[in-house]
């Protein structure tokens, strides 16, 4: 028996076909469509890896079942730059050394990303932190990732003053 779940991933609208109710949204975007830059690390929801944005919402990928976000747009690292024109989080982990390995990267960039969205950033690198806490970095970079989002969040939001005005 064979499931279809409509999805828009990066900003293009798709039917796919789920041969397994339990395919999670991490399996389906690496195996399926070949975005692998939501990283399989825990498999359990516990390193941030696999963190994508789900209606705008930050989300374990792995935990996430394709089935249950029918109708849902979904937000990789893939999708997050506007051609050659970096995100402004991207530019700014860029900016502040924010990766070492990289593993952890496009999580870390995604939840920024979710964590500015959702209003929760702010520029106290202390609420920044404890924001980010979902994703773990083996390499320990977190002072770049915590300047990284604050930078980032000054910028997002002179922008938006600038557009506003």
């Amino acid at each position: 028996m064979s499931l279809s779940v409509t999805l828009t991933i990066n900003h293009v609208a798709r039917r796919i076909e789920l041969d397994d109710p339990r395919v999670t949204l991490l399996d389906l975007l690496r195996e399926r469509l070949d975005l692998t830059g939501a990283k399989k690390g825990c498999d359990r929801g516990q390193c941030g890896a696999c963190t994508i944005l789900v209606d705008g919402r930050r989300v374990n990928a792995c935990l996430a079942l394709a089935l249950s976000h029918d109708g849902a747009e979904i937000l990789t690292i893939e999708g997050l730059a506007e051609g050659e024109a970096l995100h402004p989080v991207q530019a700014a982990f860029i900016a502040h050394d924010a990766f070492q390995c990289g593993f952890c990267t496009p999580g870390q960039i995604m939840s920024a990303v979710g964590l500015i969205g959702e209003g929760e950033a702010g520029e106290d690198p202390e609420r920044v932190r404890e924001g980010m806490s979902g994703n773990l970095c083996r390499c320990g970079a977190y002072r770049g990732i915590t300047e990284a989002v604050v930078e980032a969040t000054r910028t997002m939001a002179a922008t938006a003053q600038e557009k506003a005005a």
